[in-house]
C-alpha cells in the first residue's frame, strides 16, 4: 500500500533559522495502525499489573527486581524483539528484602499502627515488646542528656511538620496555561551550584545538616544499646513515603532496625509519652540482606533495523524498572516500564520496518542515582568524567524516557535543544486530539534522560500530567495498580510509539547540542 505522509510545514513550528525550509514529514498510515493496535488491543494494564502485583516491590539488587527483570526479559522475547538481555552494568552493593513486618502499640491499650521498614536497616532479634522514649535533639549537644536512658527502649523520633488540613486536591492535570507557559519557555537551564537561588542552596545545606546530626544520632543509639527506631514518615493520612535507613554498600555501618511511621501514629505514641502514660510497643521485622551478587543490571531488548545503511543506527527508549519497597512502585515506574514495553509490542504488533534499530532498556537501581542508566552511557557511550567518546556515541539516534508517574503525555522537554523543538512539534500534531501538544525547551532532571543529555545524546523525557504522584504515590505505600489510569497509559503507548517509530524513519539523526565540557564526579 502506498505511503501516506502528513507534511507539517515551517511555518509557526519551525523556529531554528537552519530548519526553516524543512518539513518534517509524518507517516500517517503507520500512525493509524499505531493507534488502532494502542487504543484498541492495549496490553498496557496487563504488564503493569505483572510488573506491580505479581512481581512485588523492586528495590535495588533485590529478589523482587530480579523476578522483574527475567519477566520482562521472556516477554519482550514473546514479543518478537531480538538480543534480549540481563545485561550487568556494574556493582552496585547488596540486595534487601523484607520477609516479615509488624508494629502495633499494646500499652496503655492495643492499636495497629502503619509502618514501613526502612531499607538495608536489619531484624530485630524476634518479636520486641519494649516501652518507648522520645529522643528529641537539634544539636549534637542535646544528645548528651539521652545517656544512660535508652538500653533496650524503643525510641521515637520527632516530627518536624505536623500534619495540617489539605483543601486542595490530590491529583490534578496540567491547565492550558501551565501548559503554555511550558510552551514560551526560551531557555533551558536547571538551577547548579553557581546559579541556584539562596534559598535553594539554605534547604540544601539545612538538609546536609539534618543528616549529619541523623548519623549522629544514630552512633548514639547504637553505643546507649536501644533496641529499635521508630521514626515519622513524610505524608498524611495513612501516606509514608519510605526512604533507606542504612547505606547499601557491603560494608555498610550498623544500624538499628527502624520502621518509617506514618505521622499520624507517631504523634499519637509521642503525645502519649510526653503527657507522662507509659506506651509500650510490639514490633518484629524481619529482612535479609543478598550479599552473593552485588551487580547491578538493565533489561535490554531490540527491534533490528531494515534500512542498509541506518540500521547500524539506534533510536532508544526506557524507564527505570526498579522501586521502593512500601507498595509496589506502580507509578514510579512501573508505568513507564509498562508503556516502553506497549510501545515496541505495538511496533511488532502493527508489522512496521523502521529503518533504524529500536532498543528499549528497562534500567536498574535509578532510585539510588542513576546507577543503570549512567553505567550503561559510560559501558556503551562516553564517560562524562571525561567525555573520550566511544564508537556508538555517534550512532544513537535518541533517547526518550518516561518516569514521572501514570498521568497521560501532555508535551516533551527538548533539554534546551532548540533545534528539535520544531521537529517534535510535528511528531506531536496528530496527538492534540489526545491532550498532547507541548514542546518546551525547559530542561526536567533526576531521571535515566539525563545520563544521556551528560555526554551530549539527545535524550529526553515526556510532560506528563502530575495526578497524585507527589502528593500521594511517590516512594510511597500507596504506590500501587490502583492508582494506574489505563486510558492515560494507552494514549502515552500510542504517542511513545509514534515517537520512537518517527526517530528510527527520520534521513537523519535528531539534531545534538553541543558537547559539554568533562565534568569530574564529586
Amino acid at each position: 500500500m502506498q505511503k501516506i505522509f502528513l507534511t507539517l510545514a515551517a511555518a509557526g513550528l519551525l523556529a531554528a533559522p537552519t530548519l526553516a525550509q524543512t518539513a518534517e514529514k509524518v507517516d500517517a498510515a503507520a500512525l493509524a495502525k499505531i493507534k488502532d493496535e494502542g487504543l484498541n488491543r492495549s496490553k498496557v494494564m496487563e504488564t503493569a499489573f505483572y510488573l506491580t502485583d505479581v512481581c512485588g516491590p523492586r528495590l535495588a539488587n533485590s529478589e523482587g527486581l530480579a523476578r522483574a527483570n527475567a519477566w520482562t526479559k521472556k516477554r519482550l522475547t514473546d514479543y518478537g524483539l531480538t538480543n534480549a538481555n540481563v545485561e550487568a552494568w556494574g556493582d552496585f552493593g547488596r540486595g534487601w528484602d523484607i520477609d516479615k513486618s509488624y508494629v502495633a502499640m499494646t500499652a496503655p491499650y492495643y492499636h495497629a499502627m502503619i509502618g514501613v521498614p526502612k531499607a538495608w536497616t536489619p531484624s530485630t532479634p524476634g518479636s520486641l515488646r519494649k516501652q518507648v522514649v522520645v529522643v528529641r535533639a537539634t544539636t549534637e549537644a542535646d544528645l548528651g542528656k539521652y545517656k544512660g536512658q535508652l538500653r533496650d527502649k524503643i525510641v521515637l523520633l520527632p516530627v518536624a511538620t505536623p500534619p495540617q488540613p489539605n483543601f486542595e486536591p490530590d491529583a490534578k492535570r496540567l491547565t492550558t496555561e501551565e501548559l503554555q507557559a511550558m510552551a514560551d519557555a526560551t531557555v533551558g537551564g536547571a538551577p547548579t551550584a553557581a546559579n541556584a537561588p539562596a534559598a535553594t542552596a539554605d534547604r540544601v545545606a539545612a538538609m546536609r545538616a539534618a543528616r549529619e546530626l541523623r548519623l549522629k544520632v544514630n552512633d548514639m543509639l547504637l553505643a546507649e544499646g536501644a533496641a529499635a527506631v521508630l521514626s515519622p514518615g513524610r505524608g498524611t493520612d495513612g501516606t509514608v513515603f519510605t526512604t533507606n535507613g542504612a547505606p547499601y554498600a557491603a560494608d555498610a555501618k550498623p544500624v538499628l532496625p527502624e520502621l518509617e511511621m506514618s505521622i499520624e501514629d507517631q504523634l499519637r505514641l509521642i503525645r502519649l509519652v510526653e503527657a507522662g502514660i507509659p506506651v509500650e510497643v510490639e514490633m518484629e521485622t524481619k529482612t535479609h540482606f543478598q550479599t552473593q551478587d552485588l551487580k547491578g543490571y538493565n533489561v535490554v531488548a531490540e527491534i533490528p533495523g531494515t534500512d542498509r545503511k541506518l540500521k547500524s543506527e539506534v533510536v532508544m527508549l526506557g524507564g527505570h524498572l526498579d522501586s521502593w519497597h512500601a507498595a509496589t512502585g506502580a507509578t514510579d515506574n512501573a508505568a513507564g516500564c509498562a508503556v516502553m514495553m506497549e510501545a515496541v509490542r505495538i511496533l511488532k504488533a502493527t508489522g512496521l520496518k523502521p529503518r533504524r534499530t529500536i532498543r528499549i532498556a528497562l534500567w536498574g537501581e535509578e532510585e539510588e542515582g542513576l546507577h543503570g542508566s549512567r553505567n550503561y552511557v559510560k559501558n556503551h557511550f562516553a564517560d562524562p568524567a571525561t567525555m573520550q567518546l566511544k564508537p556508538d556515541h555517534e550512532k544513537l539516534a535518541a533517547y526518550f524516557n518516561l518516569d514521572n508517574g501514570a498521568g497521560k503525555i501532555r508535551g516533551i522537554y527538548a533539554q534546551g535543544n532548540e533545534a528539535v523543538k520544531p521537529i517534535f512539534a510535528a511528531w506531536l500534531q496528530p496527538f492534540a486530539d489526545m491532550g498532547a501538544t507541548t514542546v518546551t525547551l525547559r530542561n526536567t532532571g533526576s531521571t535515566d534522560h539525563i545520563a544521556f543529555d551528560a555526554v551530549g545524546l539527545p535524550g529526553f523525557q515526556f510532560i506528563q500530567d502530575g495526578l497524585d504522584y507527589f502528593a500521594r504515590t511517590h516512594h510511597s505505600n500507596q504506590d500501587t495498580y490502583d492508582r494506574l489510569v489505563p486510558d492515560d497509559l494507552k494514549q502515552a503507548s500510542v504517542v511513545v510509539a509514534s515517537f520512537v517509530y518517527d526517530a528510527a524513519m527520520r534521513d537523519q539523526k535528531l539534531p545534538r547540542k553541543p558537547l559539554p565540557a568533562p565534568v569530574k564526579p564529586q
